[in-house]
């Protein structure tokens, strides 16, 4: 087998240092092979990442040669926020090879109890400090999403160290951080008029996702027949600034009907549309989408945001998170008897599991109103009665069942 001594050898690490990097193989062919393979990349500039390096130099290997390649920018640069505000400082140290399911454990723990505002210096970085910084922490915790999530990007990091043979198995599965509670939501029943009211009335009808709406274009519509076919999502990234990109997964591309009241909402819109494209003149920008600004450009999902809290602001209404309009379609549609099957393909689901888990909790309240509702009829006293009367007959069906 070569030695470390041998120049051809060598390789540049994830750590950035010129070192011999071990090259596991069941032969010593299949181990040259493997050496090769490596030298090559670290020759192509493409930094090798070391299983006797740390944590923290794999992480970033990882996020800099694989994650960027496979996510979208902005799940890319959550995954990064992750990796360099909880992951690297609580692991970062750690060698690759010698971390074990109880140092995830005991790291996720800590993280469990731990006041961000502590951890993070975030209170010393005030004008007025109010926690540790003056002496009454806060307690501010994370969130059990948000733990759940960062122990994800670790278990997808170390995945992706098995697949490259850095490590023989991914330690960050044998730890269970349960699974969390879904966020409650109060869902929206009315909405007040508004320039864009078609947009409003077609987010709490559809449950179209944010940049779903923003994405959809004159040319997805069919209102004749009712219908829209939902092809892109509309985002901003830093790089390209407003870019319309594929829908979330293959699922969420899909072809969905419209309602009525969408249907006309939306042509009064397009009217509306074509005044304020009149009145622009020659500064309109042609974008082709349904929902522009005054001026024909796309709409920015922040601005959109804005508006609609000041839309709830100047009602009167409970403030509400956007994407709380997506649950209340699927929460009043659970609510009218419509199969779980139909809301998952109508919100875009990838798999009916993620409708079932996200409104778990509105189909146990249905599920305890219908038991309630039976049990209301088994106790009346008709059935009472015709228990009674019939000695060890079975009561009839008329009987138990109004």
């Amino acid at each position: 087998m070569p030695t470390a001594t041998e120049p051809s050898t060598s390789a540049r690490t994830a750590a950035g240092k010129a070192g011999y990097v071990l090259a596991p193989g069941a032969t010593r062919k299949e181990a040259l092979a493997k050496l090769t393979e490596k030298i090559a990349a670290s020759n192509r500039g493409i930094l090798v990442p070391c299983a006797q390096g740390s944590v923290a130099a794999y992480l970033t290997y990882w996020l800099d040669t694989v994650a960027v390649h496979h996510l979208r920018e902005n799940a890319h640069t959550r995954y990064t926020t992750c990796v360099n505000r909880y992951l690297i400082p609580g692991l970062g140290k750690k060698k690759l090879t010698k971390l074990t399911a109880k140092d995830i454990r005991a790291w996720l723990n800590q993280l469990r109890t731990t006041c961000q505002c502590c951890t993070r210096g975030i209170d010393a970085r005030r004008g007025q400090p109010h926690c540790c910084a003056a002496g009454q922490c806060c307690h501010k915790l994370l969130s059990p999403l948000t733990l759940n999530y960062v122990h994800s990007v670790l278990k997808s990091a170390l995945e992706h160290a098995v697949r490259e043979e850095e490590i023989p198995r991914n330690v960050a599965r044998n730890v269970r951080t349960g699974t969390p509670r879904p966020r409650r939501f109060e869902p929206l029943t009315t909405a007040e008029s508004h320039r864009l009211r078609a947009l409003f009335e077609l987010a709490l009808h559809t449950g179209l996702r944010k940049g779903e709406r923003l994405g959809l274009r004159w040319e997805d519509l069919d209102l004749d027949a009712g219908t829209a076919a939902i092809r892109r999502t509309l985002q901003r990234t830093s790089a390209g600034g407003l870019t319309p990109l594929p829908t979330k997964t293959r699922a969420s591309e899909r072809r969905i009907a419209l309602p009525t009241r969408c249907v006309q909402s939306l042509k009064l819109h397009r009217e509306q549309q074509r005044r304020e494209r009149e009145a622009a003149g020659t500064t309109w920008q042609h974008s082709r989408h349904v929902f522009t600004t005054t001026q024909g450009s796309p709409i920015d999902p922040t601005n959109l945001t804005r508006a609609f809290t000041t839309l709830l602001r100047n009602a009167g209404l409970r403030r509400i998170r956007f994407h709380d309009v997506r649950h209340s379609t699927a929460t009043l549609l659970l609510e009218q008897g419509v199969e779980l099957v139909v809301i998952k393909e109508l919100l875009g689901h990838a798999h009916i599991g993620v409708t079932a888990t996200v409104y778990a909790h509105v189909r146990l309240r249905l599920q305890r109103d219908a038991i309630d509702t039976l049990s209301t009829a088994l106790d009346s006293p008709d059935t009472t009665e015709t228990a009674r009367s019939n000695g060890d007959e079975p009561p009839s069906c008329d009987a138990l069942v109004r």
